[in-house]
């Protein structure tokens, strides 16, 4: 009698279980569809030229892109010792973690324990009327708790720990290509900062030299002493422009440290004039931002993100069905505990529909198809944000390559006026002011002529990070 029990038992769990497999397959989680972009990309580069090729900048290495080989090293040593891409690698390691646990949620939970218990009975209960004193029991318990997918609540969680995990590596792709950027903007002003102290020393040069000069047409009567002042001032401001130079490079030099994660140090470098970028500035059709640009592609793994718990929102609505199963060995006697006759089994097979929860459920669905249309919403920002910085940076960049070539035709100029108003002045033909604003001139547009080419690399950098360059 008790083994057909047993096989009763065993033939409806059975059952139980061939129902919660055939249910499995009968998911209302929806898959994700990645929304219609035409509106945000179309005309998303404000520029004339429209890009047609898929083809961009951003996916050449920026080993090609950048070919100085110091800066090289400096990219090098960054994406190894950054703090900022370390802190990342370990956002993506607890991402992996809950990937993991978010595959586990297949796998039935089990548990084993072992108890002693000692019971002291009242006379006047129920068991106390039947046995004297105390009853002691001893047993070894597995319990496994499993339930079914039927509404894909939890392949819906799994794949929202996948896409939590991969907006993480696009995270630190992020990180990369920002360290790059940062990196190689730091080492051009560190070239251009050591170009404008080169011409300033060579301008304090020529104006010691201008106010000997100065002094001996004084000595003539050619100038009063007011210009020997002026002359001397003029000296004294190269001077100081000097020491801020040498101030600014101090502070950019500590700056690429910090990037390099390294402690402050003086570091090699080539000069301003040999930098070139020899790729062509090619953009790609701006659909090629949402697989090149991390963070539009961090925008989208958090929507589908979002997406995926929704679907665990609405599944949780519906009804579970769990099996729920406990065996092991129990005896009221401990020697007798391991005994075959001390075998006991357990199995339930339920089906659970929420009704009544405190509105828990329901909130928890509205506040996700809230947030679902939130990440929506800063997905699209995020893509119209990208092309407004490639916009910036091609204009900036051919902006820059105009007026290069309209500072160093004014540098020429003012040359050329200086040194007419040196010759005049010593020949009493000129006036000494006008000498005074010739050189205060040509020292601003040679230095303009040394800011306007950093802003051409510069405007080069950041179209390549605007695209989504650096991280491959």
């Amino acid at each position: 009698m008790k083994s057909i029990i047993k096989h009763r038992n065993l033939s409806k769990g059975a059952l139980i279980l061939v129902v919660a497999l055939t249910l499995q397959s009968c998911f209302v989680a929806q898959d994700y569809v990645r929304p219609d972009l035409n509106t945000e990309t179309e005309a998303l580069y404000r520029t004339d030229n429209l890009p047609t090729d898929s083809v961009s900048i951003a996916d050449v290495s920026w080993k090609k892109l950048f070919t100085d080989q110091y800066l090289q090293q400096y990219i090098e040593e960054g994406l190894q010792n950054n703090m900022d891409v370390r802190i990342a690698l370990q956002q993506i390691l607890a991402a992996q973690a809950y990937v993991k646990q978010g595959k586990a949620g297949y796998l039935p939970s089990v548990s084993v324990g072992a108890n002693a218990t000692h019971q002291e009975l009242s006379e006047n209960s129920q068991f106390g009327s039947l046995f004297n004193g105390a009853i002691d029991t001893y047993d070894i318990t597995a319990n496994l708790s499993w339930e079914a997918d039927v509404w894909g609540k939890i392949r819906s969680n799994k794949r929202a720990t996948q896409a939590a995990y991969l907006q993480s590596v696009a995270g630190h792709q992020a990180v990369k290509t920002q360290l790059i950027s940062s990196i190689a903007n730091t080492y051009y002003n560190l070239l251009a900062l050591d170009a404008q102290l080169e011409i300033t020393k060579q301008t304090i040069q020529t104006r010691e030299s201008g106010v000997t000069t100065i002094k001996a047409l004084k000595d003539a009567g050619q100038v009063t002493q007011v210009a020997v002042d002026q002359n001397i001032a003029q000296y004294n401001s190269a001077r100081a422009l000097q020491v801020d130079i040498e101030t600014a490079i101090f502070k950019t030099e500590n700056t690429l440290s910090i990037l390099l994660g390294k402690t402050p140090q003086h570091f090699e470098r080539s000069s301003l004039d040999i930098q070139k970028i020899e790729q062509e500035l090619v953009l790609g059709v701006p659909t090629t931002l949402l697989s090149n640009r991390p963070d539009v592609m961090a925008a989208e793994y958090d929507l589908i993100q979002s997406f995926e718990l929704t679907n665990v929102a609405k599944s949780s609505l519906y009804p579970s069905l769990k099996l729920t199963a406990s065996g092991g060995l129990e005896s009221l006697e401990l020697d007798k505990l391991l005994n075959a006759n001390s075998l006991f089994a357990t199995l339930i097979g339920g089906i659970t529909q929420p009704i009544f929860n405190q509105r828990a459920l329901k909130t928890q669905k509205e506040v996700a198809i809230a947030q679902q249309e939130q990440a929506l919403l800063t997905f699209k920002k995020t893509l119209l944000v990208a092309g407004g910085e490639v916009s910036n940076a091609l204009f900036s960049y051919e902006s820059e390559v105009k007026k290069f070539e309209f500072r160093k035709n004014e540098v020429e100029a003012l040359r050329t006026a200086e040194a007419n108003s040196n010759e005049l002045l010593k020949n009493g033909y000129a006036n000494y002011l006008d000498l005074l604003t010739a050189r205060e001139s040509a020292l601003s547009a040679e230095l303009n002529v040394i800011d306007s080419k950093l802003q051409q690399l510069v405007s080069v950098v950041d179209l390549y990070e605007a695209l989504g360059g650096g991280w491959r």
